[in-house]
């Protein structure tokens, strides 16, 4: 019997990433020292003192009971303590948020908890898969906005013509509006004057918006990304899903919160109190802990990603690969070099897998509108990143047969295939 036959699978397209990963496997256990700038896994140690707060929870048996699905009382505390102090926004910690085991979890449930089969949502493109895959899941139609094409950032009068065009044409109309800034995969960051006429718009249309704040604390030039609730008329239809994992190097642990709108929060709160009973008491202490405790750990690991970010972005221009610089996230997002668009994302990542023992992420797995880009992770050390971009000026010198390939399809195929039986 196949997987097929299942209505929920049957929506779920071939993963992209899965023939990346498994050529990544092969070389790996062939041998070959793979640079993987594929998956966004931070690669540092969780700081010491929300470890060693981790172990005096775990070490207390009353800890190891079942957990509360909404998060322990002064987690909770601690997050909206979080939202004042970071972005001066009021969070009522019994109403206005909840803790999510990753916001990955978060986003999902909540597609789950206010869609309804045939639902329409509003999601750009590209963007994280979870993104539209949360609701394709829960039975909703996804529209999609193309944004970042050809690697210019968005401006909001491009992306209101855009939202305006694609309400004005769906039927039904529009039940949410998933936004995500610092964008994962563009890297692209937008200020409040960007939010403010998106509000004002879903106000008026009684569309909801579900921000993705993942990535609010790993900036490096100019503001602070901003919250979308520091609006005050969002808290009426939005709801901001953040994250324990990049600012705190806590990815394993699984902590993420959704903060907002209270009737979306009591929706999310219903149906978690079906699905689980929380995260781990003494994780959820430990990440109380991070929020509380000293923000020097913060600092550092921004630090960090700012210098993996400089050395990347020099060695691929030294390289001949001009790619943006960056202001926010652990990512690049890099338009293919145009000697090499005609093979798209998927090829253009499996050469350079091949050859240059670099992984990345094809673009064409964060929709459409990403197949001219791929997305580099800053998840190795200065050494290593240094080494890839090594690797990849001398891929681009020595595979001047693929850059000078024709335009025919025919020709195309043929080297393309010639390159799969190097594998």
């Amino acid at each position: 019997m196949s997987n097929t036959e299942f209505h929920r699978i049957k929506r779920l397209p071939p993963y992209v990433f899965a023939e990346v990963n498994a050529m990544k496997a092969r070389a790996r256990a062939n041998g070959a020292d793979i640079i993987d700038l594929g998956m966004g896994n931070p690669d540092q140690a969780t700081p010491q003192h929300i470890v060693d707060k981790l172990v005096e929870a775990v070490r207390d048996p009353k800890t190891h009971r079942y957990s509360n699905s909404r998060g322990i009382p002064g987690l909770r505390k601690a997050h909206a303590a979080y939202y004042k102090r970071r972005f001066n926004v009021d969070i009522d910690p019994e109403t206005e948020t909840i803790v999510t085991i990753g916001s990955k979890e978060g986003l999902a449930n909540l597609a789950q908890a206010i869609t309804s089969p045939g639902d329409v949502i509003l999601v750009p493109n590209p963007s994280y898969p979870i993104h539209p895959f949360g609701f394709i899941l829960a039975g909703a139609s996804v529209c999609h906005l193309p944004v970042g094409q050809n690697g210019a950032l968005t401006d909001i009068d491009s992306f209101m013509n855009t939202l305006v065009r694609a309400v004005r044409h769906s039927v039904p109309k529009p039940l949410a509006l998933v936004l995500n800034y610092p964008s994962n995969p563009t890297a692209e960051v937008v200020g409040l004057d960007f939010y403010r006429p998106i509000v004002e718009f879903c106000r008026k249309e009684g569309i909801y918006i579900l921000s993705d704040l993942a990535y609010a604390e790993i900036f490096f030039d100019g503001n602070p990304p901003p919250s979308i609730l520091e609006i005050p008329e969002a808290r009426e239809i939005a709801v901001e899903f953040t994250s324990m994992s990049k600012t705190y190097s806590m990815a394993g642990w699984r902590i993420g919160f959704a903060t907002g709108n209270k009737k979306l929060i009591t929706a999310l709160a219903r149906i978690k109190s079906y699905l689980d009973y929380g995260a781990f008491t003494p994780i959820q202490v430990a990440a109380t802990a991070a929020l509380n405790g000293p923000q020097d750990c913060v600092q550092q690991v921004r630090d960090m990603y700012k210098q993996r970010r400089d050395v990347m972005i020099e060695g691929l221009a030294a390289a001949g690969w001009e790619v943006p610089t960056p202001s926010a996230s652990m990512f690049a997002w890099a338009p293919i070099p145009p000697q090499f668009a005609h093979l798209g994302s998927l090829e253009f990542a499996k050469l350079l897998l091949q050859e240059a023992e670099v992984a990345v992420a094809p673009g064409i797995g964060f929709g459409e509108y990403g197949d001219s880009h791929v997305r580099l992770a800053m998840v190795e050390n200065v050494h290593r990143i240094r080494q890839a971009t090594r690797n990849i000026k001398e891929f681009f010198r020595s595979n001047a047969g693929v850059a000078a390939a024709s335009q025919d399809p025919a020709v195309r195929a043929a080297l393309l295939e010639s390159e799969k039986a190097k594998v």
